[in-house]
């Protein structure tokens, strides 16, 4: 089992495309993290009841839904929860300068596995250090 920080950390994926849900999902598990998965709004909802989050990893559009208005939604019900947004957007100047995506974690794609997965450590990290 990877080295995961902190333990057994519990993480909600929220992605619409179902092959990419399934592949982070894996990853995520595989690397000793505690993972459920979500296409929609809704289902999230329901997860985040259930399983308190130490991590939100989204889209910037989930089933249409701009992706920073699904996290704000999902931070009423868990405040603070740190958001992971994995884009490919990132040399779009709009998505850089809307005030909305500051708060969130922004990671790029391309990535490899362990990238993906230092980057996870490393936002798990940062919140815990908050205080989040």
């Amino acid at each position: 089992m990877a080295d995961t920080f902190p333990a057994n950390a519990n993480i909600l994926l929220l992605i619409s495309d179902p092959l990419m849900r399934t592949i982070l999902h894996e990853t995520l598990e595989r690397a000793g993290y505690l993972v459920v998965s979500a296409g929609d709004v809704g289902s999230a909802v329901d997860r985040v009841k259930e399983l308190r989050p130490d991590l939100l990893i989204i889209r910037p559009y989930v089933a249409s839904m701009p992706g920073h208005l699904a996290a704000q939604h999902l931070r009423t019900l868990r405040p603070g929860l740190p958001v992971m947004m994995v884009t490919g957007y990132m040399d779009d100047q709009r998505v850089r300068e809307q005030h909305e995506l500051r708060e969130y974690y922004m990671f790029p794609k391309p990535y490899t596995k362990d990238e993906f997965l230092t980057n996870v450590k490393d936002v798990l990290r940062t919140s815990h250090e908050k205080g989040r």
